[in-house]
């Protein structure tokens, strides 16, 4: 899986400062191709991309209570940030004083009537509001808090703002990677019989946050794949169930493992998917699945590049996996990745066919390809990769090996 020669040149140290200003540009360019003169923006990933400021995700029963809000206008270079705590995250952020504020607490009724007093002061009368998410009390305020009429969806304008990354976006995505790969070396050392899933958890968190993590995106899976679909969890769809928490339990030999992990750097995810096998070497017919595995991944490389089409990868794959779709039908053979962990473009999907037929690849785009191959009596295989799309083919962000299965 050798990549092509690229165009491409990601800095070693990300320039987050240059990275914010040509975000910014980006989103303020999807506004004004939109007709949209402000955007609210209540959801975190979308919060991140549009001020630069980060944090670590706090306690989820105060995530909708206490959280951080934007207000960004297409005639102001700098967005306007609400934030509940200053320590660390405001000087970060690099905004100018007066467009940092204290909390708004916009689930409550008094909340909503003064956060719209202050957008009365930042966003004309007339102006094209967009929203991102709203609260009842925003539901209930509506005519009070958008003057102009009822607002538009964010997510449109979001989605397109962050589909191609900039440079210093894919430097803090490979730092999110490395952190995360030099994390899971311990980790993986660490697998033995006896050993707990949850301590791998602990062992993962701590070593990841020592190399820099902000937070962790999604609860470290270290899911316990059954030999036989008809063992393992109930599905509507008659499928594997992925991803399962995270408990307890002690691993046993022979165990086959499904990881999935996602932490963020700077505001931008990482994502790691390997197979393990606990205190033992794959069996043949499991060194088989990797080796599919590898036919699939080689397929679905081979036709990616600049101007092709998500639906042309996903036939990729489906005819080196003899026909079959190699990947779970509630997930993806591909998705994107940035301040989220998956983002479009996505490849595979319920957005069906049409979506995939009319998706197509520019330079900068990144996907997590994910290929599974099964079969019953053997556990599995799962691994992912992340690539960014080039004019000649694509760049590889990961670089981990796939011990226990080869390299």
């Amino acid at each position: 899986m050798q990549a092509p020669s690229s165009a491409i040149e990601i800095p070693d140290i990300p320039d987050l400062d240059r990275m914010r200003s040509e975000t910014g540009a980006r989103l303020r360019s999807a506004m004004a191709d939109r007709g949209v003169d402000a955007l609210i923006l209540l959801g975190n990933n979308n919060v991140v991309y549009a001020t630069g400021a980060s944090w670590p995700l706090g306690d989820a029963g105060l995530s909708y209570v206490e959280r951080p809000v934007a207000v960004v206008s297409a005639d102001d270079p700098w967005p306007h940030l609400f934030l509940p705590f200053r320590e660390g995250t405001a000087s970060e952020s690099g905004l100018p004083a007066d467009h940092l504020h204290g909390p708004v607490y916009l689930e409550f009724d008094e909340g909503v009537e003064n956060f719209a007093r202050v957008v009365a002061e930042l966003v004309p009368a007339e102006a094209v509001v967009a929203v991102d998410e709203f609260t009842g009390a925003m539901r209930r305020a509506q005519h009070q808090l958008f003057r102009a009429g009822r607002p538009v969806d964010a997510a449109q304008i979001i989605g397109a703002a962050k589909l191609i990354k900039t440079p210093d976006e894919l430097a803090c995505i490979r730092t999110a990677c490395r952190i995360t790969d030099q994390a899971m070396v311990g980790v993986q050392a660490a697998l033995a019989p006896g050993i707990r899933q949850i301590d791998l958890s602990a062992g993962f968190l701590r070593r990841a946050f020592e190399l820099g993590a902000m937070a962790s995106m999604l609860e470290p899976i270290w899911q316990v794949m059954p030999k036989n679909k008809a063992d393992g969890v109930w599905t509507t769809h008659g499928d594997l169930a992925l991803p399962l928490l995270t408990t307890e339990r002690e691993l046993v030999a022979g165990d086959v493992l499904w990881t999935d992990v996602s932490i963020t750097y700077a505001g931008y995810c990482s994502d790691f998917g390997r197979t393990w096998v606990v205190g033992q070497d794959p069996t043949p017919r499991q060194q088989a699945q990797f080796d599919r595995w590898r036919e699939i991944m080689t397929a679905v490389l081979g036709a990616t590049r600049a101007g092709a089409t998500a639906a042309e990868l996903g036939r990729a794959a489906t005819k080196a996996n003899g026909g079959a779709r190699p990947w779970l039908p509630h997930f993806y053979l591909g998705h994107g990745i940035g301040v989220n962990a998956a983002e479009t473009p996505m490849i595979g999907t319920d957005l069906g066919d049409e979506f995939d037929e009319n998706f197509v690849f520019e330079p900068g785009m990144v996907l997590v390809l994910e290929p599974v191959v099964w079969a019953d009596g053997t556990g599995g295989y799962r691994s992912e990769e992340i690539i960014v799309i080039t004019e000649e083919g694509w760049i590889p962000l990961t670089d981990y090996p796939y011990d226990p299965y080869g390299y």
